[in-house]
């Protein structure tokens, strides 16, 4: 009884919960329902700290919850399709199942190593079959309600690994494993109609009170409305068969400040200026080869080529506005074309300023600026209109106004609403991911797989010897006869991007019947999601992704919700300094060793240099591998310490010192519990501290701020270390082994066991607390002389004027100011101060 044995405890204790369906979630309980939830894993191949962080979190409030009466359901599973799965393929010249499977094994005992409370029975992976084909189901569901379509779209092309790359695989113009320059392709690609549900979307935002400010901004910003003219321009002359040119703006204000017209590259007119002018097709050409996400076109140097083309102002038939292609416009975005205003507008003033283009100032702060040139940036706020014809004196507003006003009732233009959104493209060109369930026929067009033919699995005898999607390749897999007329006709090759494997995942875990996705009133017991934990880079993606698909299973009666996930925090990351050998090479914290102010290579014996603190990763190798950590101090000291080092919403540095420090404080718990002994008599002091322990720690545990509860345990601790032997030291231990419990829960559960308690702490219930020992019997009281402190005193709370005068007057202090001399005036301010008038 001495000493707390972690390894052996975290065994026990796990086998304990296991074997009694401790956290098996009961969807027919009568109590109130909890849904806790932290984002899925994918399974690249071990757990790191991140994780460790993130789940042990999501634990945190699930067991809690659980103390307070609720019946919680808190599952896992794994996000396990992907490229990465792929990539270990060709280069381990393993199966991407094997890989993956193998993966979610040991991720699965490690994180069970850690003793999170979670109900295993409901574990899924989204490469099961028996998940796809739900969710090829799915697919169907909304194809056959119209929010699927497919059409041509440009796409980052890899032309050595023959695929499409995400945005994000785009590292400076060239494919992130095959290094080739990238190339802008058009493909047929499969689409959902987000952007049916902007609106929507946008407006559900205002409900989700529960999420982080900088999340619902991003998503707002993400969704982009704006309002506007959407207008054409004549062209001077035809290109092929286009006589006019369509744009979109914020700022019709600013429309006498134009200086050009812009086009992408494979807008009609570019191509048109292509067929007879050498120098646009090889500008074209020049710009498929760059990625297509707006990042990397927002950063990178802005080009255009100048066509013999010429656009007609609007409102001055004698203007023309050279028309360039632009390697910055994109036609997926808004109409494919532009026009620029260089005063006002800090993208279209590089762009003049490069190519010589007037610089008009047509917005001022009041009509005396009118001649003040535009300095050396471009100057984007409102004011007043200048330099504008018959607009000029009208406020921002009024002029935009007037001219959406001219536009509609010339029929060139109307007032509008536009979207930043875009639909989501689903296509991917891989292997391991979910089969897109559609045959294409030559006669019928594309055709849904018949429900009974579900899943569409992928076939196994698939090779990755030759760059490419192996389905294109596997003819006996992707010929089948059309479901419609019988005919030849031949499987989508395509799979869905992974992130459809995430966006009902959540149904999913609340509702597993085999013959259909979810059971709508099983699922709607739990859903939405309470409390959803993960990091903050998946705040408009994902998150918006699931928002969507949760909506559109609600507009076809799948499911009676919109949001799907009501409460949601962002994580900080675990951090680790960084370390590089002579050579550059990177090296992991176990290959160094600190000597004085210098750092060894250990196996080298030669100098290392340390990095800056950044977020763990394998490419920087600065990772701690959990396993060695929680062999050397057990589940419950790695759990406090994540908790108790950080604000939970920022960045944690590991330490090994930090580590250590979580380790003692098990270690102090344990010290107390198996020193208790029953005794006798009441201390107030400590029942005050217990109240207020017990209050605080539900308070922070509620807020999500666990290392405030920690801290709140920390000084618990400390006030009965100092007490006496009492009947209330004794349930202070009781009470402090619950309120410990949701974080260190091996260490609780002995704990209980030590003290004799029946059953398991984690089925105990939280601590009560006596409101009233809240409220202290006594207040400090504050005593001036002539408004300066001479003394603090003690006194009960409420204490009479006259009473506090007196005791104020008693003091030795005040005496020695007074010096005899009776005071002139007494001001008494109750339970706060005394100030003597000399």
């Amino acid at each position: 009884m001495t000493r707390f044995d972690p390894g052996e405890a975290d065994r026990r204790w796990q086998a304990r919960w296991e074997e009694q369906r401790v956290f098996h979630a009961d969807s027919n309980s009568a109590k109130p329902k909890t849904f806790v939830l932290e984002m899925f894993p994918y399974p690249s191949g071990r757990i790191h700290m991140g994780h460790v962080r993130n789940y042990t979190m999501g634990d945190v409030i699930a067991r809690y919850r659980r103390m307070q009466g609720h019946e919680v359901l808190h599952p896992m599973g794994w996000d396990a399709f992907g490229m990465p799965a792929e990539n270990a393929a060709m280069e381990r010249k393993v199966h991407p199942g094997e890989w993956t499977w193998a993966n979610i094994a040991t991720m699965r005992d490690q994180l069970k190593r850690i003793g999170f409370a979670i109900d295993w029975s409901r574990e899924l992976a989204t490469c099961d079959p028996a998940y796809y084909g739900h969710e090829q189901a799915l697919f169907l569901d909304l194809f056959e309600a119209g929010l699927v379509y497919r059409r041509e779209s440009e796409v980052n092309w890899d032309p050595v690994d023959m695929t499409v790359l995400a945005n994000e695989q785009v590292i400076d113009g060239k494919g992130w494993r095959s290094g080739a320059i990238v190339e802008r392709r058009k493909l047929n690609q499969w689409f959902l109609k987000i952007t049916d549900f902007a609106e929507d979307l946008l407006e559900g935002l205002k409900s989700l009170d529960q999420w982080p400010d900088k999340v619902r901004l991003m998503q707002e910003n993400w969704i982009g409305k704006s309002t506007g003219l959407q207008f054409r321009f004549r062209l001077a002359q035809k290109a092929g068969s286009q006589d006019e040119v369509e744009v979109f703006t914020t700022r019709p204000d600013t429309i006498f400040g134009a200086s050009f017209v812009a086009v992408a590259p494979d807008h009609p007119i570019a191509i048109a200026a292509a067929q007879s002018d050498q120098g646009a097709a090889a500008f074209i050409e020049e710009c498929k080869a760059g990625g297509t996400s707006a990042a990397e076109i927002e950063t990178a140097e802005k080009k255009g080529y100048k066509t013999a083309i010429e656009a007609v102002h609007p409102l001055d038939p004698q203007w023309r506005l050279p028309v360039y292609i632009a390697n910055f416009v994109l036609m997926d975005y808004g109409t494919g074309a532009i026009f620029g205003v260089p005063g006002h507008d800090q993208r279209d003033f590089e762009f003049a300023t490069k190519y010589k283009l007037p610089i008009r100032r047509v917005v001022a702060a009041d009509a005396g600026f009118a001649s003040d040139p535009i300095g050396k940036e471009a100057e984007p706020g409102s004011g007043v209109a200048v330099n504008s014809q018959f607009l000029d004196g009208m406020t921002t507003e009024k002029a935009a106004a007037d001219v959406i006003r001219r536009a509609e009732a010339a029929g060139w233009g109307k007032g509008t609403t536009a979207w930043r959104l875009r639909d989501w493209g689903v296509s991917r060109q891989r292997y391991w991911g979910t089969p897109i369930p559609i045959i294409h026929c030559d006669g019928c067009g594309a055709v849904p797989v018949p429900r009974d033919q579900l899943p569409v699995t992928l076939p196994e005898d698939v090779s990755f010897d030759i760059p490419g999607n192996p389905l294109d390749r596997h003819t006996s897999w992707k010929t089948v006869d059309c479901p419609s007329c019988g005919g030849t006709a031949r499987r989508e090759t395509d799979t869905l991007d992974t992130f459809v494997d995430s966006s009902w995942y959540f149904i999913r875990f609340a509702s597993q019947p085999a013959d259909q996705p979810f059971d709508r009133t099983e699922a709607e017991k739990w859903l939405p999601v309470a409390q959803y934990i993960g990091g903050v880079e998946h705040a408009i993606l994902h998150l918006l992704y699931a928002r969507f698909w949760t909506r559109a299973l609600q507009r076809i009666g799948k499911i009676g919700m919109a949001e799907p996930f009501k409460g949601l925090f962002t994580q900080g990351m675990v951090t680790h300094e960084t370390y590089r050998a002579g050579d550059g090479s990177w090296l992991s914290p176990d290959e160094v060793r600190r000597e004085g102010d210098d750092w060894i290579h250990i196996d080298s014996g030669q100098p290392a240099t340390p990095g800056r603190v950044e977020k763990m990763s394998k490419s920087k190798r600065n990772t701690i591998d959990p396993e060695p950590i929680l062999a050397k101090y057990g589940a419950d000291a790695v759990r406090w310490f994540m908790l108790s080092d950080s604000p939970p919403e920022r960045d944690l540095e590991w330490s090994e010192s930090g580590i250590e420090g979580a380790s003692r404080f098990v270690q102090r718990v344990w010290k107390l519990v198996a020193a208790a002994a029953s005794a006798e008599g009441q201390d107030e002091a400590l029942a005050r501290k217990l109240a207020r322990a017990v209050a605080a720690v539900g308070e922070a545990i509620d807020a999500l701020q666990f290392n405030k509860a920690v801290a709140q345990l920390y000084e618990l601790v400390n006030a009965i270390e100092k007490a006496g032997p009492s009947a209330t030291r004794s349930e202070a231990i009781a009470a402090l082994v619950r309120l410990v419990a949701p974080m260190a829960p091996h260490l609780a559960e002995e704990s209980w066991a030590a003290l004799g308690k029946d059953g398991l702490v984690a089925d105990a219930a939280w601590p009560e607390y006596d409101p009233a020992l809240l409220v202290d019997d006594q207040v400090t009281l504050a005593i001036q002389v002539n408004g300066k402190l001479r003394d603090t005193i003690m006194v009960a709370r409420g204490i009479p004027r006259e009473e506090a005068e007196v005791l104020a007057l008693a003091s030795e202090k005040v005496q020695r100011q007074l010096d005899g001399a009776a005071p002139r005036k007494v001001i008494v301010v109750p339970d706060r101060l005394v100030n003597i008038v000399a």
